[in-house]
């Protein structure tokens, strides 16, 4: 298998990115339906974001959607897992601390995150019994090496990132079974809730990274930013499974080739994914991406699409050869994202 970073296609995506971004706003993450409201106290808010990106991962598998209409409006994958992580602090925030968590079990998880759709049937979450694992595994080092307090992560991190061998944010949250990803995407989503939230600001902005998911893969294979061999392009075609040796070496040419994108766009590594995610989700979908099916009132409603095409055409590699038009890697029995 072969992965390697096209540096130049990378800074072309990123110059189309700078100009497509400048009426973009980011996500202040406040929205009660999902998050703590505005004015919530730090720790909570720290709690509830440590928890719910512990459980952030795989939601959707295959042709099981995790998704549920509530109240007359659709939530999908992570939007249905935060409305109901919403809902249960409103209900019950007491479930956030560290010594609920210690005792969570699978039967918990699953009465939780199971919600019954307006249109019929019942949404379940996939793996309850690993998302039950990774919250115990959360409460009980939290009990016994931050004294409870989720806070003592974010003050033995001194405001930093990384420092070295360990004591940075990344790092430290490496305690946990659910943020030990080898390419730490649960991590750097986590550092950006909480900064985006006020919890703390990061000192080293040098060392921010993307938090490579599905969404931010898919769309660096395809714009080209990341290469890989003839067979393995086939093979993500036709959706073989990926080793997870694999999938890292994929993902961290990936968040490599991004790093390169946000240099030559301007932008904070965690402002962009923003962007990208929600043109992961809005445009350059799994199925229909805007190049293909022309551009929706969604894709173009957040910055994704001008004058008819998309915004990355003139530098996206699917764009020139349809055989880049691929869908994410499957890589799909995994905790990491």
């Amino acid at each position: 298998m072969r992965v390697e970073v096209n540096e130049e296609r990378a800074r072309a995506v990123g110059a189309l990115i700078g100009r497509a971004v400048k009426d973009f706003r980011p996500d202040p993450f406040d929205d009660p339906r999902y998050y703590p409201p505005p004015g919530a106290p730090r720790r909570q808010v720290m709690s509830y974001f440590l928890v719910m990106v512990a459980m952030d991962h795989r939601l959707s598998r295959g042709r099981r959607q995790y998704e549920a209409v509530i109240s007359g409006e659709l939530y999908h994958g992570a939007d249905l897992l935060y409305r109901l992580g919403a809902q249960r602090l409103s209900d019950d925030p007491a479930f956030f601390e560290a010594e609920r968590l210690a005792k969570v079990t699978e039967k918990d998880v699953e009465e939780w995150l199971t919600v019954k759709d307006e249109r019929g049937g019942v949404a379940r979450p996939p793996d309850p019994s690993v998302r039950a694992e990774l919250l115990r595994d959360l409460g009980v080092k939290l009990l016994r090496l931050f004294d409870g307090d989720p806070m003592n992560v974010v003050l033995e991190s001194k405001g930093y990132l990384r420092t070295g061998v360990s004591g940075g944010f990344i790092d430290l949250l490496k305690t946990f079974k659910a943020y030990q990803d080898p390419v730490e995407k649960k991590a750097f989503l986590l550092a950006k809730f909480i900064e985006r939230r006020g919890v703390i600001r990061f000192q080293d902005p040098q060392n921010k990274d993307v938090p490579v998911d599905n969404h931010l893969t898919r769309i660096a294979l395809r714009t080209g930013i990341v290469e890989v061999d003839r067979g393995t392009l086939a093979r993500i075609a036709r959706g073989l499974p990926f080793e997870p040796e694999e999938d890292v070496l994929l993902r961290l040419a990936v968040r490599r080739a991004y790093r390169v994108v946000a240099q030559e766009a301007g932008l904070d590594p965690f402002i962009m994914d923003d962007f990208l995610w929600l043109f992961g989700r809005r445009c350059c979908t799994f199925e229909s991406p805007s190049c293909a099916a022309g551009c929706s009132p969604r894709c173009s409603s957040m910055g994704g699409c001008s004058e008819g095409a998309c915004v990355l055409a003139k530098a996206c590699k699917a764009f020139e050869d349809r055989t880049y038009l691929v869908p994410e890697h499957n890589f799909q029995e995994t905790w990491w994202y």
